[in-house]
């Protein structure tokens, strides 16, 4: 059997980057798609070993790749999604002045900072993830949506009874999915399941994300709320879910609640649509996309308790109409989000620049 990293070349025409040391979203976002690419282009890694087990070369090592083009190609692509990746990139296109042209993935739902902007406009092309976050990058080269991996977020066989697999109370199960702190509006959900468990008593909710130690004092003051309402076995807190574990927890929840006061684009709750979910979802990133009222959900204003309340009661009154909601949004991920279109896009942008060079 191949080593994970064997599916990567020697001579990359295309080097994708991952420099964060910590594994986020973006981290997983290249973390399924690397495996897909490397089927479609001779393919490089820079950056920390992946969760898939992909080792990254070094930055060192991918300027020192670049110092010549590979063959058949008259440069190197570097595909970059954070500001000090940007950095490196222009330093070694500009100072070094080699080879190279650079892509970047831009997600943001707002005006950049002038120094992130002036690092954007320096791009060969930039792909936005949404049309909203393409308003604020003036020289977005395409809009190119994150992508799911249907076979890795894939339905139960029997949602309606997966619950029992999880090893808590209840029939059903209700899940965020995501870091415990204020933005991702964790104290907005706890509010909102403190409301809604005592009316949906086969329903038990569950939290899965890390607190990092600037945010263990919000989570334990989260946990004094729901103790004090007498739901400690009914609200649990799973910590940080292993990557290769968080789709068997979408498997398990009935329905997926994505309640963050902002988000660029939010992929939990496309993963969890891909599982059979429904969903309700607060009214930021890209999951107006997604969350279609009355067809695979809800969608409420964000930090709104009551609004969140109401909306995960509507939703859970019936479980099979919740399933049939979950089916609706796998099919509409199925359609819309699927990685193999993000690949697809990604790889217009790519052989665009490579046939200007007439390569």
């Amino acid at each position: 059997m191949n080593k994970p990293d064997s599916v990567l070349s020697q001579d990359p025409e295309v080097i994708v980057f991952n420099l964060k040391q910590r594994y986020t979203g973006v981290s997983a976002t290249i973390n399924a798609l690397v495996p897909l690419q490397a089927k479609q282009w001779r393919l490089g890694f820079c950056g920390t070993r992946m969760s898939n087990g992909i080792e990254g070369m070094t930055l060192g090592q991918a300027i020192e790749l670049s110092r010549k083009p590979p063959a058949g190609r008259a440069f190197r692509i570097w595909h970059v999604r954070r500001d000090p990746e940007m950095m490196a990139a222009i330093f070694t296109r500009d100072v070094l002045r080699l080879p190279i042209k650079l892509v970047f993935t831009s997600a943001a739902q707002h005006l950049h900072g002038w120094f992130p902007r002036w690092l954007i406009s320096k791009m060969d092309a930039v792909i936005s993830t949404t049309p909203l976050a393409a308003s604020f990058v003036p020289n977005t080269t395409a809009v190119v949506p994150h992508g799911i991996d249907l076979s890795r977020f894939s339905p139960p066989p029997d949602k309606l009874n997966a619950w029992a697999d999880s090893g808590l109370p209840g029939q059903y199960g209700i899940g965020v999915f995501g870091r415990v702190r204020p933005d991702k509006g964790s104290d907005v959900f706890v509010q909102a399941m403190i409301q809604a468990l005592p009316q949906l008593p086969g329903a038990t909710a569950v939290i899965a994300g890390l607190a990092q130690p600037q945010h263990q004092a919000y989570q334990q003051d989260l946990q004094r709320q729901i103790d004090a309402a007498g739901l400690h076995d009914r609200i649990v807190f799973l910590g940080e879910v292993p990557a290769g574990e968080v789709h068997l927890w979408y498997q398990r929840c009935l329905l997926c609640v994505a309640c963050p006061r902002y988000e660029p684009f939010g992929l939990t709750p496309f993963e969890a649509a891909a599982t059979g979910c429904a969903l309700v979802c607060s009214r930021t990133g890209a999951f107006d996309q997604l969350a279609i009222r009355g067809q695979t959900g809800e969608m409420v204003d964000t930090g709104d308790v009551e609004g969140l309340t109401r909306a995960v009661l509507s939703v859970m009154a019936d479980p099979l109409h919740a399933a049939r909601m979950g089916e609706a949004a796998r099919a509409r991920v199925t359609e819309h989000f699927s990685l193999a279109r993000e690949a697809e896009g990604i790889g217009r942008v790519y052989l665009a620049l490579f046939e200007k060079a007439g390569v």
